[in-house]
């Protein structure tokens, strides 16, 4: 009887009993520590159910040295109006009182206990309404002393205001031109464009943040990124694209595709949140202008974009390859038949055009912070100050849009920030109402 076939079974047995010991014991601990944390629970409720939730805060008067202000009583009512509790300030100007329960109160501080010499800083708000969420201790703040907020009218804001729509109108030119450009050797709107501006930003800040690099440096790098980009694009999409005949609503199709697929390509690499490059961000400010101050890179954004806008203008009016840029844009039929090659006028439009996107996304990003939709945000604005200014023309196409910045920064004297581009959209149908053609751009016959 003591074969193999008779041995098996009793490890097996063992291993069930050492099992079901084991669940046994699993279970009379779970079911232990459960009492113990019922009764652990239960017990202090009562307790502590008092002093669950309350107020607090602390009374000091800053025209007297911040010394703490004894004898202040705050009464505190429920929604119902009833009385809950007076608290009182101690000698070191510390106050708190606890409440039956959570939920919404009001606050009076009586002015009548206030010591001799302390005063609000707003007399009429001696009331707070406020809300206690369970378990919370509410701080509850009445700001005493000399009120020393300053009020500050729109000719107060005017001048920082007014320079600030420079730099954001110099900044949506630069970006302009090469879109102004492409639309008119290629008559068809690129919707990606704004991704190029975003481009030059985020590659100045992955090297300036991630690789070390200074910020100059970075941002020149990514400005010959930007151009290389730009002249991708024309060689393997474009180009092709007008070869087979695609027409300019195809090709605007495509370009609102790709830019989609940036945008969210952009922020799978980059992320939602806003940074800053690791220098300039905090700047002493070099003067004060109005009521606000001034730091350097602002003024250093306003004279860079001046001296490129500059040297493009000389380039597109006195040099030869520019002078044949302007000529395809004029027309590209009549510059074709000129002799001039449009295929390589084209990439090299699309080449400086990138270029100058990548840069002005730098110079933005410097003031405003690397946010991955600021391109797109940009884009609505260049559109409207090209329309404004003239479309096809990379003159006029600079011209409105460091007006429409101008204006769009302006129009926050009056109106919220937030509501700022709203203004832009108005110019735009205005113009298109009464001069199609843009303000600096010429009547073409249509058909």
């Amino acid at each position: 009887m003591g074969g193999p076939g008779h041995t098996a079974p009793v490890p097996t047995l063992r291993r069930r009993g050492a099992s079901a010991y084991a669940a046994l014991l699993f279970m009379v601990v779970a079911i232990g520590v459960a009492a113990v944390g019922f009764v652990g629970s239960a017990a202090p409720a009562g307790a502590q159910g008092e002093a669950a939730e309350g107020i607090r805060g602390t009374f000091v008067n800053p025209d007297d040295g911040g010394k703490p202000v004894e004898g202040v009583e705050v009464v505190v009512r429920d929604e119902a109006g009833k009385k809950v509790g007076t608290a009182i300030s101690g000698e070191d100007g510390k106050y708190s009182l606890d409440l039956p329960e959570s939920g919404n109160y009001t606050a009076e501080l009586l002015v009548k206990s206030l010591p001799s010499g302390v005063r609000l800083t707003d007399a009429s708000k001696t009331k707070l309404s406020f809300r206690v969420l369970p378990n919370q201790h509410k701080p509850l703040i009445f700001p005493f002393g000399k009120d020393t907020r300053k009020v500050v009218g729109t000719w107060d804001k005017l001048p920082a205001t007014l320079l600030d729509g420079v730099r954001l109108g110099l900044i949506i030119a630069m970006c302009s031109i090469g879109l102004s450009l492409i639309y008119g050797t290629t008559k068809f709107a690129n919707f990606a464009h704004g991704e190029m501006v975003m481009f030059g930003a985020l590659v100045t800040w992955f090297l300036n943040q991630r690789a070390g690099w200074a910020v100059i440096p970075a941002a020149l790098v990514a400005t010959v990124l930007s151009g290389g980009f730009g002249a991708v694009q024309e060689l393997g999409m474009w180009g092709p694209l007008r070869r087979r005949r695609a027409g300019a609503f195809g090709m605007m199709t495509v370009s609102f595709g790709l830019s989609l697929f940036l945008v969210n390509l952009y922020q799978y690499l980059y992320g939602a949140r806003s940074q800053p490059y690791s220098q300039y961000a905090i700047q002493e400010p070099l003067f004060t202008l109005g009521n606000s101050n001034v730091p350097p890179r602002v003024i250093a954004t306003i004279v860079l974009s001046i001296v490129v806008l500059g040297g493009v203008a000389l380039f597109l009016q006195k040099a030869r390859f520019g002078k044949a840029m302007r000529a395809v844009s004029d027309n590209g039929p009549l510059a074709a038949a000129s002799g001039i090659n449009t295929d390589r006028v084209i990439l090299w439009v699309w080449v400086m055009g990138s270029a100058l996107a990548g840069l002005g996304g730098v110079l933005n990003s410097l003031d405003q912070q690397v946010q991955f939709q600021q391109g797109s945000n940009l884009l609505l604005l260049m559109f409207a100050g090209i329309t404004v200014g003239g479309l096809g023309t990379s003159f006029g196409a600079a011209a409105g849009c460091f007006l429409l910045g101008i204006a769009i920064q302006l129009s926050t004297l009056w109106v919220t920030p937030s509501l700022k581009n709203v203004g832009a959209l108005a110019v735009l149908i205005v113009v298109l109402m009464f001069r199609p053609q843009g303000v600096f751009g010429r009547r073409e016959r249509v058909g």
